[in-house]
Formats: C-alpha cells, sequence, structure tokens
C-alpha cells in the first residue's frame, strides 16, 4: 500500500537530515513500488559506489512503468541521479495518486 506524503516534507527533511531521510525515502517507496509489482532490487545496494547507479536505474524504471506509465525510464533516471532534489517531490506527487 502506498502512503500519502507531503512532498515538500521529503525535500526538508532530506536537507536537514543530510540526506539520510531521503535513503530511508527511496527505501520506503522502493518497497511500496514493489507492492504495485515493480522489480526494484534490494535498498542494500543504494551504498556500493558504481551499482548504486544501476539500482537507481531500476528504481527509476519501476517509477516509470508501474507508478507514473509513461515508460520515461532515462527521463527519470537523469532526474533521480542529477537532480533529486527536485524528482523526489515530483515522485512523491504522483505516489500520493495512487495513495488516495
Amino acid at each position: 500500500m502506498v502512503k500519502k506524503r507531503n512532498p515538500i516534507a521529503v525535500v526538508l527533511l532530506s536537507i536537514v537530515t543530510l540526506g539520510i531521510y531521503a535513503l530511508y525515502w527511496f527505501v520506503v517507496t522502493k518497497d511500496e513500488m514493489n507492492g504495485l509489482g515493480a522489480k526494484v532490487p534490494t535498498a542494500i545496494l543504494i551504498i556500493i559506489p558504481i551499482v548504486n547507479i544501476y539500482w537507481l536505474y531500476k528504481y527509476a524504471e519501476a517509477f516509470a512503468t508501474v507508478v507514473k506509465k509513461d515508460n520515461n525510464t532515462i527521463l527519470w533516471f537523469v532526474l533521480v541521479w542529477f537532480i533529486a532534489i527536485i524528482a523526489m517531490p515530483l515522485m512523491q506527487i504522483e505516489l500520493n495518486k495512487l495513495a488516495q
């Protein structure tokens, strides 16, 4: 089940906790997307250099196909990788639509 979260709070908490909340948010939303039928690998891959790029791609792929349903994996991957602080609230807004 997808939990509704405030997109602004996601950004603010990520900044205040110096990225710790962002990691938590990625793990929790990965589990939610996997519950919807996605196949994002284990979140431990986030902390392994180079492999974390693969994990982010799989995360973006799951978001694009299961949540957004726009099959725009590359766009979401680039957003998450380079400007996650903007991608996270956009993704949360879309996840909130599924929570209602």
